[in-house]
């Protein structure tokens, strides 16, 4: 019996544990969760969100495991949907969920799919509270180490998620939104957050949830309030530009396919001289088929791979980033009430991951370029938060709390004792309370933690892990065809908007894929040398 561990049961392990209990021939497949809950990851737990903290995917995009999350909840009863602030009524496809309510779905699904692994014969080992700490390579297969226990299996999938620095933790810093924030009685105090994404947005609800309350404005239910119970509080977001992420907009899902950037197109563009070049050809025709306005607007057709962000960017650096947002937000709600379609958002959001398929074929100076460029294009597209994170930072913003700066290229930060510092532009921005919410950093082999496969790919001279199409670790004795690398950390150097639900189920797959074709390929072996015996 094949016999499989998978370390961390967010969702990239959740997916990987439904794809594989597929499997025909029963395996064994051991669970170790450092957390007390299955299924439930990081972003989606209580010990890291609030019930404020929306998940940045809407129903209709979260691929089913069971079943689908929307029938999951209109299964739920009254009472729980309370609990999150909604009723059966709020329920459509299209709705952005608080975290826990995902959370609560991921953990009911992964104990369904255990019974249902259970009953089709497959073996399933569940090790919750218990952290892993080194994986060792060995003679009879993989040694999963965890504490004072030891097992042995012949194929190890990391899935462990989100990874941070593991900077020192006070009352007055946080390394990242995740490292306590929740827990800690913030002061009504000058709070500073580097970062303006979903995450950074997160950050600041945490903080203002402590010392006041959004409400519903009487009479207007899309006219959100926020109402103070403390003086002394004044948030501060900060990043390079400035800009704030815009509002989730109406699209049909799934996507439609590309028109003009296909899989031959693209192979031909990067056979050519100038690979990113041709690549950007074909995003600028895909862009102005889809939208000609929007094309004549920024210039197209005078634009380039390494002019078009300023383009993107411009219309937005020009004005007040909560004017901007209070248009963009009516905007989007416009659309959806009229299941309107931006053509150029669209198209852009349709390209990133057909982009970012061919990154790592682009030689390093067109990477480069890349990513000083479209890939912040990219992200901030796909990146899009849900319109009431948007409806929450105006209140912030009206209610007098809420700040936005733009630190630019060239800042200066000193963490203290007694609060940060940071110096940009000929002046000084003092807090109180800082925290870093510039989100996840991609990761490389020296920072694994786990000690004997840190120093195999080291000895191997794999700074970056070398991965098949089934992220099986190649070229590294003792790993090499058994070690599965899926944690999305390790992966985003080369595809870097690997991030996501959608993407976790995608790597499920592909891992679940990849074992099978590895079990399958000895097993033929072992066929045709059999029938070459009987025939002699």
């Amino acid at each position: 019996m094949l016999s499989v561990a998978i370390v961390g049961t967010g969702p990239t392990g959740l997916y990987t544990f439904a794809a594989l209990s597929k499997r025909q021939e029963p395996c064994r497949i051991a669970l170790y969760e450092k957390g007390d809950s299955l299924g439930v990851g990081t972003p989606y737990s209580e010990e890291t969100a609030t019930r404020a903290m929306l998940a940045n995917i809407a129903s209709i995009e979260i691929p089913p495991l069971c079943g689908g999350y929307l029938d999951w909840m209109q299964a739920q009863p009254a009472a729980f949907l309370r609990r999150f602030g909604l009723t059966h009524a709020d329920l459509d496809a299209r709705l952005f969920t608080p975290r826990l309510m995902l959370g609560a779905w991921f953990n009911a699904q992964f104990l369904e799919l255990i019974a249902a692994a259970e009953a089709a014969g497959h073996v399933v080992e569940v090790h919750t509270g218990v952290e892993v700490t080194d994986v060792r390579a060995g003679d009879r297969g993989l040694r999963v180490v965890a504490g004072t226990q030891e097992a042995v299996y012949d194929r190890v999938v990391l899935a462990s998620g989100h990874s941070f620095a593991e900077d020192a933790q006070t009352a007055r810093y946080f390394p990242n939104p995740w490292s306590g924030l929740i827990q800690t009685d913030v002061p009504a105090a000058r709070v500073g957050v580097l970062g303006t994404s979903l995450s950074a947005i997160d950050a600041a609800m945490a903080v203002a949830a402590q010392h006041g309350r959004f409400v519903r404005a009487a009479g207007q239910a899309d006219d959100l309030v926020y109402e103070r119970q403390a003086e002394g509080l004044q948030i501060m977001l900060m990043s390079r530009s400035g800009v704030l992420p815009e509002a989730d907009f109406y699209c049909p899902i799934p996507y439609a396919p590309l028109d003009i950037m296909t899989g031959a197109a693209l192979s031909e563009a990067l056979a050519g001289p100038a690979p990113l070049d041709a690549l950007f050809d074909l995003f600028r025709a895909e862009i102005a088929a889809a939208d000609p306005g929007y094309a004549a607007h920024v210039g197209l057709e005078r634009l380039d791979a390494d002019s078009f962000a300023a383009a993107y960017f411009a219309d937005r650096l020009a004005r007040d980033p909560f004017g901007w947002a209070r248009e963009n937000l009516a905007e989007v709600e416009r659309d959806r009430a009229a299941r309107r379609t931006v053509g150029w958002r669209y198209a852009i959001l349709r390209m990133h991951e057909t982009v970012e398929a061919v990154l790592a074929d682009l030689p390093e100076a067109d990477r480069a370029r890349f990513d000083a460029g479209l890939k912040r294009v990219f992200i901030d597209n796909y990146a899009a938060v849900p319109p009431e994170s948007i409806r929450r930072l105006l209140a912030l913003r009206d209610a007098g709390v809420l700040q936005v700066a733009a630190l630019g290229d060239d800042y200066d930060l000193e963490i203290g004792e007694t609060g940060t510092q940071i110096g940009t532009k000929g002046r000084v921005l003092r807090f109180d309370v800082f925290i870093d919410a510039r989100g996840q950093r991609p990761m490389q082999s020296a920072d694994l933690p786990f000690p004997a496969l840190r120093a195999a790919l080291e000895a191997a001279g794999q700074d970056l892990p070398e991965l098949d199409e089934g992220y099986v670790l190649r070229g590294v004795p003792g790993y090499g065809g058994r070690l599965v690398l899926a944690a999305l950390p390790y992966l985003m150097h080369d595809r870097p908007f690997v991030q996501g639900i959608t993407a976790s189920a995608e790597i499920g797959a592909a891992v679940a894929a990849g074992l099978e074709r590895a079990e399958a390929a000895p097993r033929r072996r072992w066929r045709w040398a059999q029938m070459l015996d009987w025939a002699a």
